[in-house]
């Protein structure tokens, strides 16, 4: 086996062969809509922050700033406030994301989805009739316990319900549909930018479109297999097996696999809390994935593309209307790569994407950094605001093949499924604990570091690649019943996991 972890003829039964059907793609194209919430989310703070109508009415004094010439233009944007109104839907949707580890073992996954929908259509609304910061604050909050609930449950019901040979395209929905409500928000921002006094309340209540949306998808699509059987209800869960398999398909060998993993982590593990569990020496690598490829994620310098593209380029000399588009055509591009991560991922696997992805980054970054060094204080020429478009465009195509997909897909894929909710719950929470303090304190560091905060993530991403290449082993096709295998065979963590272990009982606590 290859030092990075390379894991080859892992003996398994495939859900039914491999065989996809309407109702899995139907499914999971339902379920993957999840995404929406969050991407609108991501896709509309950012523009709306931007918007002069929004300013004036909310952050004056940033208009004061706009209108003077001494004004360091790195720090226009500098306010907490301002940055709490984006940063404030994470902190809400740290707190949700742990919340739904006991909801989803009392209730199931398709509940906690329908209820993140309904707590993001109330922000929605609350933030369009919002006539002081506090209550804009609120509406952020129920916005962020509906992303929350939603990023914890959704990658993992993709992965629970898609057969292991497709497992990774279809839990790429996720992201396809993060892109695609990034990309609708970026849109109706260049819009409603233009709609006086009130384009930023239409931008701010249409997030009630993808919410309904996701609400509606919910009603319409049964529990895993996986999630039922923790929860005692076996009819059910071979009811909802047979729908995602066919009527036709043979499915008691992969309920049988199913049902056996979950007795045998219940008697080996009884009563015991999923978070305590993570403790225990044989989880330790899911543990470390489960915080720093969230964080990794993070320090790719995503927060610049998703949160603050308007922000960023109204810095660097782009006036209003140039900026909101540049955030389009951004969001266009995230869209198609997407979509190659979706027919590459499960023909290359997902260290190929992280290690092609996490160069292309690095060069861009720091081609980024140099360009806007090289201008000193003052505004960009036109060579250079085309350069700097085209390099965050092939920034955002190598995020969204690489550190964009498989923050989704290789949590939801890599977890037992005695922890599986606590450990996607801790992926969630790093991801939107980390970027709460990246949105809370961006414009502020951007304001002191300038452009080296492009190298600073150029930094990140060649230690975190190195890590990739060093620790993750490839997961590709690996049925979600056999993954025990791809740790034991690993060289480093195979000395904390073995393929015997699934057997043995409480007494490898250390």
């Amino acid at each position: 086996m290859a030092g990075g972890g390379f894991v080859e003829n892992v003996p398994s039964r495939d859900n039914n062969d491999g065989k996809i059907t309407g109702s899995v793609i139907l499914t999971c194209i339902m379920a993957a809509s999840g995404g929406l919430i969050f991407g609108y989310d991501i896709g509309i703070s950012g523009g709306v922050s931007a918007m002069e109508s929004f300013l004036k009415e909310f952050f004056p004094e940033i208009m004061k700033k706009m209108g003077s010439s001494k004004q360091d233009e790195y720090c226009i944007f500098d306010s907490q406030i301002l940055t709490a109104f984006t940063s404030s839907a994470y902190i809400a949707g740290l707190f949700a994301s742990l919340l739904a580890v006991s909801v989803t073992k009392a209730l199931g996954r398709h509940v906690v989805m329908l209820l993140g929908g309904v707590a993001f259509f109330i922000g929605a609304v609350l933030n369009a009739f919002a006539i002081n910061i506090a209550m804009l604050i609120i509406g952020r909050a129920m916005l962020g316990f509906g992303v929350g609930f939603t990023n914890q449950v959704a990658p993992l019901y993709l992965a629970e319900v898609a057969p292991a040979r497709w497992r990774g395209a279809m839990t790429t929905a996720f992201q396809f549909f993060i892109a695609i409500g990034a990309f609708a928000a970026n849109l109706t921002n260049y819009i409603t930018s233009r709609i006086p006094n009130w384009g930023w309340r239409l931008s701010l209540g249409l997030a009630a479109v993808p919410a309904s949306i996701l609400i509606v998808a919910t009603l319409f699509i049964p529990d895993t297999p996986s999630s039922l059987l923790h929860r005692g209800k076996h009819t059910a869960a071979r009811t909802a097996l047979l729908r995602l398999r066919g009527p036709m398909a043979n499915i008691e060998a992969e309920l049988k696999d199913i049902a056996s993993l979950i007795e045998a982590a219940e008697a080996r593990d009884g009563d015991e809390g999923q978070f305590r569990r993570m403790l225990r020496r044989r989880y330790r690598p899911h543990l470390v994935m489960a915080v720093l490829i969230p964080l990794s994620q993070q320090l790719t310098g995503v927060v610049l593309a998703a949160f603050f593209t308007p922000v960023l380029f109204r810095t660097v000399g782009f006036g209003s209307d140039s900026a909101l588009m540049s955030a389009v055509i951004l969001g266009v591009v995230f869209l198609i790569s997407i979509l190659i991560a979706s027919v590459v991922i499960d023909r290359y696997g997902r260290r190929f994407l992280f290690f092609h992805g996490g160069l292309q980054i690095i060069i861009c970054e720091v081609a980024v950094a140099w360009i806007l060094g090289s201008n000193g204080e003052g505004k960009l020429t036109k060579g250079h605001s085309i350069a700097v478009v085209l390099l965050m465009c092939a920034y955002q195509a190598a995020f969204g093949w690489s550190w964009g997909v498989l923050n989704w897909v290789v949590p939801s894929e890599i977890f037992p499924v005695e922890i599986r909710s606590a450990g996607q719950s801790i992926n969630v929470t790093i991801n939107l604990g980390v970027t709460f303090i990246q949105t809370q304190v961006f414009l502020s560091v951007l304001c002191h570091l300038k452009y080296g905060i492009f190298i600073f993530y150029a930094a990140c991403v060649v230690v975190m690649t190195a890590f990739v290449a060093a620790f993750l082993p490839e997961t590709k096709g690996v049925p979600l019943e056999s993954m025990n295998s791809v740790w034991a065979r690993h060289w480093f963590w195979g000395r904390y996991v073995s393929d015997e272990e699934e057997h043995k009982g409480p007494e490898s606590k250390k």
